[in-house]
């Protein structure tokens, strides 16, 4: 008797099992997901400037999707490149070993970029180009790894290094438009340059139609009032005026949104992209930041447009992907290479504190010093943005100590007018942990950065005149940047609590049913 009672139970007991686990049964992987980046969206832009969208584009998406107010790149000083490798790889500079988009290469003692590769030929352009320096897998990868090489990936960006970083080692095709010819380009490294990309170049890429690009406000001048405006004028600006930058100029602009999407169409049109049960994956950039890199003052209402057309794109991409695929099969993450502004307010007329730093003055000054106390020698190699490279072969025939050196140099640096901290190398990689050094430790590669960083007091600039990189101010100050999820199986949801951007890809990674890409170490966002 207590037998059946018993068989009774344990019968009961699985058939209760079984409907939980037919009930937590988790939703399909998606045909397709599209992993959009932003360059330098604000999520406090984002909501200023709301009553200026339709319905269709943001507002859709803070309504549908789940929005994360405040994703944080988790190291130092993050750019475009820097930041695209780290959401598309889960891991961070002093892994993946995109500390920016251009640094010093200490064989040549000449800046290189970061996915420069003279090993592979350009399609429609002559920048040989690879993600040979891309040191570990991205999403992209893992799932072509996964799928052996069914699923199809390809990356369309307005720059060679967002597409480029965004399509990874293996993915199916990447491409950028040619700043200066506007022709969409690629690379040799990727074996797909499509017939259909070579047609649309010759009928229908920007290059036949900027003659009638010409950029003028969207809505009369005092509907934006969302930043300070100095001007009563609209602003107009014709691409084709300028015949050797007007390229350039473009993908600086909205505009550049339009040419993704219209590529994005032809993709869809021509390819099976999202048509079976293996998942693919598109990554696209759009830009959000200051048009030609004016200010945000001198450029405000350029800026506020820029968002109202950034806001159309959206809208005209997600009604593409609904059309085409469904947005019922479809994972849309949104996600932003966080912001930095060109303003360099003019310190006489408001009195604010700051002034211009010079790199190349500070290094000349370190060698006379080193030498001094070392002796004869060519001690600081090189220098490129706000690091110094010292040469390391020479300190070795000297049988001098590396470590020793990098101190004095510190306790040198850091008394030159505008310096804030000055980190040396060896104090990166061993130094006492602290969320300041951790930040910056996260954004330094030993074989890629200086071996010595210094970080600027706010208000003071590198206005070195050697440098390529574009002279930013220094600002302490947060600015948020939005991470947004929007699919079939997504709940509406916001959250305020601040999350980290490394766990875009491993997010990504579990939606697709793959393994994470190979450095990612952060735990998956719920979906």
């Amino acid at each position: 008797m207590k037998t059946i009672h018993k068989d009774i139970l344990l019968a009961s007991l699985i058939a209760i099992a079984a409907g939980g686990l037919n009930a937590q049964t988790l939703p399909s992987a998606p045909r397709l997901v599209v992993s959009l980046t932003i360059d330098q969206l604000r999520t406090d832009y984002m909501e200023y400037f709301a009553p200026l969208y339709g319905e269709r584009g943001f507002k859709r998406l803070l309504r549908e999707g789940k929005v994360y107010t405040y994703a944080e790149m988790p190291f130092a000083a993050p750019d475009r490149a820097s930041a695209i490798a780290t959401l598309q790889t889960g891991a961070v500079p002093s892994q993946h070993g995109i500390v920016a988009e251009n640094w010093m290469d200490t064989k040549t003692l000449r800046p290189v970029n970061c996915v420069d590769d003279a090993a592979f030929m350009g399609n429609y352009t002559d920048e040989s180009s690879s993600a040979n320096s891309l040191l570990v897998t991205n999403v992209a990868d893992e799932l072509r790894i996964a799928t052996r090489n069914r699923a199809l990936v390809y990356s369309i960006a307005p720059f060679r290094d967002a597409a480029i970083l965004s399509a990874g080692h293996a993915a199916n095709g990447a491409f950028w438009i040619n700043e200066v010819t506007g022709k969409w380009c690629s690379t040799t490294y990727y074996a797909d340059f499509p017939w259909w990309l070579s047609q649309y170049n010759d009928r229908h890429s920007v290059d036949n139609r900027i003659k009638e690009l010409v950029w003028t406000p969207s809505y009369p001048v005092e509907s934006y009032r969302y930043l300070p405006e100095w001007r009563e004028t609209a602003f107009r600006y014709k691409f084709d005026a300028e015949r050797e930058n007007k390229y350039r100029r473009l993908i600086t602009s909205p505009y550049a949104n339009d040419e993704v999407n219209q590529l994005v169409e032809t993709l869809f049109s021509k390819s099976t992209i999202g048509q079976d049960p293996i998942p693919d994956l598109l990554a696209l950039t759009y830009y959000a930041g200051n048009y030609n890199h004016l200010s945000a003052t001198d450029g405000a209402m350029e800026l506020q447009d820029t968002y109202v057309r950034l806001d159309q794109s959206i809208a005209q991409l997600i009604e593409l992907i609904d059309q085409k695929i469904g947005l019922g099969n479809v994972l849309v993450c949104i996600s932003s290479t966080g912001y930095s502004d060109a303003e360099m307010p003019d310190a006489a007329l408001y009195r604010t504190p700051g002034g211009e730093f010079h790199i190349e003055r500070c290094a000349t000054l370190l060698n006379m010093y080193l030498m001094a106390t070392y002796g004869e020698g060519q001690y600081v190699e090189g220098y490129y943005n706000n690091q110094i490279y010292l040469n390391e072969k020479l300190i070795e025939n000297k049988q001098l100590d590396l470590n020793d050196i990098e101190s004095k140099a510190e306790a040198f640096l850091v008394q030159f007018s505008g310096v804030d901290r000055v980190y040396a190398g060896h104090r990166m990689l061993l130094g006492t942990w602290s969320p300041q050094l951790e930040k910056l430790s996260n954004g330094y590669h030993r074989k890629r950065s200086g071996n010595l960083t210094l970080t600027l007091l706010p208000g003071w600039v590198n206005a070195s005149q050697h440098s390529k990189v574009q002279q930013r101010i220094s600002r302490n100050a947060y600015l948020p940047s939005p991470l947004i999820l929007m699919g079939s199986s997504i709940q509406a949801q916001r959250i305020t609590t601040p999350v980290s951007a490394q766990r875009i890809a491993p997010t990504l990674s579990r939606a697709m049913r793959i393994r994470a890409p190979n450095a990612s170490q952060l735990p998956p966002l719920d979906l």
